[in-house]
């Protein structure tokens, strides 16, 4: 693999390349973390609450809006002239930053096996977990999430402690060390009891540790999003800040120049011939299509995407989307 980066050189010593990481890897990007901190809390948006201003509302010093009363409100916040004057109840709404779980789904199934410059996806995603993980540590937030594969999960629930965070980046390294190991998820013996493989079902278990008020972080190349994962990303989207975090490769997005290249799976090898105009034009337009779907769907829904290629840098990345996040 290439190991050209066209990105700031000042964040290259944290950039982990190849196709698997190292614990090492992920803890130092603590200091990548310390790097960008500044700028999360020189933004309206930052703060204690994280990288976002909170959805959770309640009791803080700013007034936002009146809405009906919903099962579950404060009856203190009920406010009795708009309720007499619309013969409904309604409460007064706050916006307030606020300590809050951040949840951080990873995708480590065989799909993100795969990269032809610098680092494999799932090397990508795993950092880029490690580097959401410290930022929480650092804003005072709890931490927790799942990691998953073809075969099983783990889910950590969120604290507020770095050995939360040092248990959910032990899982992720776990399960980035067992990808180079299994060559054919399909009959992998280790299949949990009920598991089944895909975004949805992770999203599902998602739902388990998220309460309303959190900020969930999945990341993936959601090559398996689909209508029952898109439900979920809705339900988790009404009451919480859901940023998708879509990585792939450059050789996803195009081809190579004209030429006859050698690839390989781990276990067999194979030649991927460029030379046709029309092939990779077409090939090119299937990506953008593809992309194009996915940004429209999670408009929709209002949730943030943030696309994260492998043969740039992830700090870099994250830190352009903390800019124009402002």
């Amino acid at each position: 693999m290439s190991a050209k980066l066209n990105n700031d050189p000042h964040f290259a010593r944290y950039q982990s390349t190849g196709a698997v990481i190292t614990l090492e890897e992920l803890l130092i990007q603590r200091h990548a973390a310390k790097n960008l901190d500044y700028l999360a809390h020189s933004r309206s948006i930052a703060g204690i609450s994280g990288l976002h201003l909170s959805k959770m509302r309640g009791r803080g010093l700013d007034f936002e809006e009146f809405r009906p009363y919903q099962a579950g409100d404060d009856i203190r916040l009920i406010d009795w002239r708009v309720t007499a004057r619309t013969n409904k109840p309604f409460t007064k709404v706050f916006r307030e930053e606020r300590e809050r779980p951040v949840i951080i789904a990873v995708d480590q199934t065989h799909n993100m096996f795969f990269g032809s410059q610098v680092a494999f996806k799932s090397v990508l995603a795993a950092q880029a977990a490690a580097l959401l993980c410290w930022l929480a540590i650092d804003n005072g937030d709890r931490v927790g999430g799942l990691v998953f594969s073809d075969w099983n999960s783990s889910l950590v629930r969120p604290k507020r402690s770095r050995r939360s965070a040092l248990h959910l980046l032990n899982q992720v390294y776990k399960y980035n060390q067992d990808l180079q190991h299994v060559k054919n998820p399909e009959t992998h013996r280790e299949l949990e009891e009920g598991f089944k493989p895909g975004l949805a079902h992770a999203l599902g278990q998602i739902r388990r540790i998220t309460k309303p008020g959190s900020t969930l972080y999945v990341i993936s190349d959601f090559m398996t999003l689909d209508t029952k994962a898109l439900q979920y990303l809705n339900q988790l989207s009404q009451h919480n800040n859901v940023v998708c975090c879509m990585v792939y490769d450059a050789l996803e997005e195009s081809l190579p120049v004209p030429g006859i290249y050698s690839i390989t799976d781990g276990s067999s090898k194979g030649a991927l011939n460029t030379h046709s105009n029309k092939a990779r034009n077409r090939y090119k337009e299937q990506f953008q299509q593809r992309m194009q779907g996915i940004e429209s769907e999670l408009d929709k829904l209002r949730i943030q995407l943030i696309k994260m290629r492998t043969n740039q840098l992830v700090v870099e990345q994250i830190r352009q989307w903390i800019a124009k996040s402002s």
